[in-house]
């Protein structure tokens, strides 16, 4: 994540109520977890498990044979499609969360993503990889928004 990238994830561990709330309401509606290779890398090593408690899969032209979690596990493809259709198997009539920049640019561009939820941390990086750099132009709905103080989190429906 780059110097003081570990910032950006302050409202999760340190969070204010307000914060909780979003952070209890995410863990409750998540189904499964489509990331990509570079954010399992980080991550993986922090977690020690999936990131939610339940499945995730990886999109990654170094596939693996599926990785058992202590909560769920790991399947990695190479396809971001099939790791979309996987997750929404998974998920059932629940969430389907995608985590890091590049899958997200990726699924948004594909119309594999209906809404979108970001939080945007009060502060700059200056370099890392960019969410909307490159993309086709979308509309959005604002859904909600909500200020806490370690960042803002909104929630759109994604209306090309």
């Amino acid at each position: 994540m780059g110097a003081g990238g570990e910032r950006l994830h302050d409202w999760i561990f340190d969070p204010s109520p307000a914060d909780r709330e979003i952070i209890s309401e995410t863990f409750a509606t998540a189904g499964a977890v489509v990331l990509g290779r570079r954010t399992f890398d980080v991550g993986f090593g922090q977690w020690n498990d999936t990131p939610y408690p339940v499945p995730s899969f990886v999109v990654t032209h170094r596939t693996r044979d599926d990785l058992p979690a202590k909560s769920a596990s790991f399947a990695f493809t190479a396809d971001l499609a099939e790791a979309v259709r996987r997750a929404r198997e998974a998920a059932g009539d629940r969430h389907v969360i995608i985590m890091g920049a590049d899958v997200t640019r990726q699924a948004l561009e594909a119309g594999l993503v209906d809404e979108l939820r970001l939080q945007i941390a009060p502060f700059t990086l200056g370099s890392g990889t960019r969410l909307f750099t490159g993309t086709v132009p979308h509309g959005f709905e604002c859904l909600d928004a909500r200020v806490t103080p370690h960042a803002t989190h909104l929630r759109y429906r994604v209306v090309s």
